[in-house]
């Protein structure tokens, strides 16, 4: 029955609506070479074997220093058909080492919480008992920095480095080789610091739990100074002899996350607007005071942050929870309660007038010369204390109308204004213990930057008098909804995702369980809409941004002299340091500089090795699960594919549409796909919706499209070795829906795929370059070592050229030509973007993959609104 409903739904997207409008096309003989993350294209699939960029720790518009971020509010995820059924509630097990403080469910997600407290020494837990077979362990402590020597950053590495029970150096490298971990990580906050695993074997679960629990409140590192010389600094004889200089793990990281302007920019913003507590300081480190941390206040950070006390402990999944309650109490019966003072006092709204602050970035002379390199970002703190959770949704809601999308009005009005190239700041940020609003641009000329601040405030003060248009406040709202009530983390363990969220009230005294209950905040809302919309965002922008004067506007300028000056600076205080030495001090800095590298290579002995635990034959599930998926093909387009799998969705049909760009594309199409991947997302629909129309569209009767690039090499079904040009290169849009709205689906994705309105699009095509242009400039700061890594791999296979050509320094040479092709010959541009279409679609009828996702009844649901 699906058969034929798709066949409809392919011919009617590719064909009855002008698709075909190429005869023939022909392979690409693409020869040109790699990175693997598209710079215009809003995502794409990594190439094997590019390698992933990023990693470590990096500054992010969300202010904390970790490696992922994460969705707000709870990870938020529009009909009940997308709730999860209410649970029957567990039973909480006994323990006569806890205190059982409450059990409760969690209607919306289907999940019963019981909190515990360690009676001996205080610790809080959350057990979180979910028909979800992925099992989440995690501890938090919260480690509000004094300084910034970066010691909770410091300690976070360190900490891994072995303990008491597993005494190795880099127990976690070992315990890898023989894990089935789904997750490990650990990343520290400007607040907290998170150790959190995952996996779905129990006994793993277990091991990993184990030597977390083991690292935080037993480590080598507590003890052995040699740990924080390896991951924190230390002196190196240089040169000849006659020099000092700096290494160690941190010390390095944070010199290039000092180099990007993006990381100074959201430093200097926190830091500004959280002048009086924790947050003024940088708990990831600045380089130019972590060599003033030595091994007392390290060791003593630990003792007086890492206690139970202190300690918010996670579990989640199907596991036993008598045995979650067992295993943590052979380690907290260790401890015994003591006082513990962490709490993050808040920040009063005690700027009276609005700042500014100027601050230089490195850059090249050429840089400033063009005067085109300025970034600008307007940043407010929001409250003086945590909003109520109905306000704390509507700012979410609001964050949205402002940003959320490419046609919302501030981001609108900020691209329009040719005043920069990208929009910057990452609007709402609440994951601190006050919320924060930033916005602005880079690539701004010096001469626009206090424009860029006066359009961000006339805009907001616009929509506080004039409000919003129904249709915007209905996807927006629509938005926020159906990703609270999907919650959908993808290959992200929802665990982890629920630990994460909790984790923004429970470390600030408030109900962990609220942190995701959605319902009853989400019903005040729609009823405060339903009074009267305007009114209610209105008075948000009225208070919290026309009207508050905590607000600080940080510029930064391009300064071809800073560099130099900085590392003029280190070095003098590297001399000014040697000159205090005695030859007797030097021999002791060379020492220890040479025990650390011994240390370092020499390998752990055997008994070390053998205390790290490792999954055997009988740990292992011998039933291999399998995902149910049905394979056709489609009626009148036999060279299509059909997938179909039926999945518990809650109620909600996912789509994909994969189109083949290897078999349609021309080599000389190639550097203008991240470009065309937008511009079918971006532009609107010829003659039915401009782009701000399609957007609302979408918001309002879909969970999302989404176009991502599949740039893979094809993996033999007998499990060998991928062959080199076996290319599989398409682009994949993807939507989502509940049941109910299914129809409206279809029709839109066939929108984007055939009717995209490329020729109304010549500015919005400018700008989409000036962002790709900007973004390739930051990363390249910051990212370097990544580029080169692509330039290499794009000699290894078709698939490390093709993302070479398409998002590596090679794609960004192609920017700049193509960015001058806008502005001088846009009907050209134009001409081979409409030819990229043409062929995609010719090619559609033989090549295309259409995959459907969803339980029985969504599936139904998708066959019957289907275009008959």
């Amino acid at each position: 029955m699906i058969l034929v409903s798709v066949s409809r739904f392919l011919q009617i997207m590719v064909l009855a609506r002008g698709g075909l409008r190429v005869a023939g096309a022909r392979p690409a003989g693409l020869r040109a070479g790699g990175r693997a993350t598209a710079a215009v294209s809003s995502g794409v699939w990594r190439a094997a074997p590019v390698a992933v960029i990023g990693g470590g720790f990096l500054a992010t518009s969300s202010r904390a220093w970790r490696s992922l971020r994460q969705p707000r509010w709870g990870f938020r995820p529009l009909s009940a058909a997308a709730t999860m059924a209410a649970p029957t509630k567990p039973k909480a097990p006994e323990h006569p080492a806890f205190s059982l403080l409450r059990s409760e469910t969690i209607e919306e997600y289907g999940a019963t919480c019981h909190v515990y407290e360690h009676i001996a020494s205080k610790a809080q837990v959350l057990s979180v008992i979910a028909d979800d077979d992925n099992k989440v362990f995690g501890v938090t402590f919260r480690t509000p920095p004094r300084d910034s020597t970066g010691l909770p950053h410091i300690l976070e590495h360190s900490v891994l480095c072995g303990s008491r029970q597993y005494p190795t150096k880099e127990p976690f490298v070992e315990l890898l080789k023989g894990s089935l971990q789904t997750f490990l990580n650990a990343f520290t906050y400007p607040d907290r610091t998170c150790y959190p695993v995952a996996s779905q074997n129990l006994e793993d679960f277990r091991n990993l739990a184990r030597v977390y629990l083991d690292a935080v409140f037993h480590p080598r590192a507590a003890t052995d100074p040699t740990v924080l010389q390896q991951e924190g600094w230390h002196y190196e004889i240089a040169g000849d002899g006659d020099k000092l200089e700096y290494s160690g793990v941190v010390y390095n990281e944070m010199k290039g996350v000092y180099s990007s302007p993006d990381a100074l920019m959201a430093r200097s913003a926190q830091q500004e607007l959280f002048p009086d507590n924790a947050y003024s300081v940088d708990s990831g480190g600045d380089p130019g005071a972590i060599p003033d941390l030595d091994f007392e206040q390290f060791a003593a950070f630990h003792g007086e942050f890492y206690h139970p006390a202190n300690a918010r402990i996670f579990f989640y999944g199907d596991d036993d929870p008598s045995a979650r309650l067992d295993l943590l109490e052979e380690y907290l019966a260790d401890f015994t309660a003591r006082d513990v003072d962490t709490a993050v006092k808040a920040q009063p709204l005690s700027i009276a007038t609005p700042k500014k602050v100027t601050l230089p970035f490195p850059a090249s002379a050429s840089d400033d010369d063009e005067g085109g390199q300025h970034m600008v970002s307007v940043n407010w703190l929001l409250d003086a204390e945590a909003p109520e959770p109905v306000d704390e949704l509507g700012l979410a809601v609001l964050d949205h109308l402002l940003l959320g999308t490419s046609t919302s009005v501030l981001r609108k009005a900020l691209t329009d204004s040719g005043l920069g190239e990208s929009v910057i700041g990452g609007g709402l940020q609440d994951e601190l213990r006050q919320p924060t609003f930033a916005v602005g641009l880079k690539g701004v000329a010096k001469d626009d930057v206090e424009k860029v601040e006066a359009l961000v405030e006339a805009t907001i003060a616009n929509l506080a008098r004039d409000g919003f248009e129904a249709d915007d406040v209905e996807a927006s709202l629509n938005t926020v909804e159906f990703q609270l009530r999907e919650f959908n983390t993808g290959s992200f363990p929802k665990g982890l995702s629920f630990m994460l969220g909790m984790m923004r009230n429970w470390i600030y005294e408030r109900d962990p369980v609220d942190a995701l209950r959605f319902e009853a905040p989400l019903a005040a809302l729609k009823d405060a809409l339903d009074n009267d919309a305007n009114a209610y965002f209105r008075s948000l922008l009225e208070l919290r941004f026309v009207k508050n004067t905590h607000r600080v506007t940080v510029e930064m300028k391009p300064d071809a002299t800073l560099e130099a000056s900085e590392k003029a600076d280190e070095e003098a205080r590297l001399a000014a340091a040697r000159d205090e030495m005695t030859p007797a001090q030097l021999d002791a800095v060379a020492a220890t500089a040479a025990a650390l590298k011994e240390k370092q290579t020499t390998p752990d002995t055997a008994e070390d090795l053998a205390t790290i635990p490792s999954l055997g034959l009988d740990d292992l599930e011998k039933k291999v699960k399998s995902i149910p998926k049905d394979v056709g093909t489609v009626p009148g387009a036999p060279g299509a594919t059909l997938l179909s799998r039926e999945l518990p969705t809650a109620g909600i049909v996912y789509a994909d549409v994969a189109l083949d760009l290897r078999g349609a594309l021309d080599a000389e199409d190639l550097p203008l796909v991240p470009l065309f991947g937008r511009m079918l997302q971006e532009t609107g629909v010829s003659n039915k919706y401009d782009a701000t129309q399609f957007t609302r569209r979408v918001g309002a009767r879909t969970g999302g499209l989404q176009g991502t690039i599949m740039n893979t090499l094809k993996r033999p079904l007998d499990g060998g070795v991928a062959t080199g040009d076996d290319l599989v290169y398409r682009f994949i849009l993807r939507g989502k829906a509940t049941r109910e709205r299914a129809s409206d689906l279809f029709d839109l994705m066939a929108d984007v795929l055939v009717d995209a309105d490329f020729a109304s699009a010549e500015q919005r095509c400018t700008e989409m370059l000036k962002e790709a242009k900007a973004r390739y400039e930051s990363s390249f700061r910051t990212s370097g070592q990544s580029y080169a890594t692509l330039r290499i791999s794009s000699g290894l296979n078709l698939a490390g050229a093709v993302s070479e050509a398409t998002a590596g320094v090679t794609h960004y040479q192609s920017v700049l030509r193509l960015l001058e092709r806008a502005k001088n010959d846009w009907p050209g541009l134009l001409k081979q973007l409409e030819a990229m279409r043409s062929k995609v679609l010719a090619n559609a009828a033989s090549s295309a993959v259409i995959n459907l996702t969803g339980d029985a009844g969504a599936l139904d649901a998708a066959n019957a609104a289907l275009p008959a």
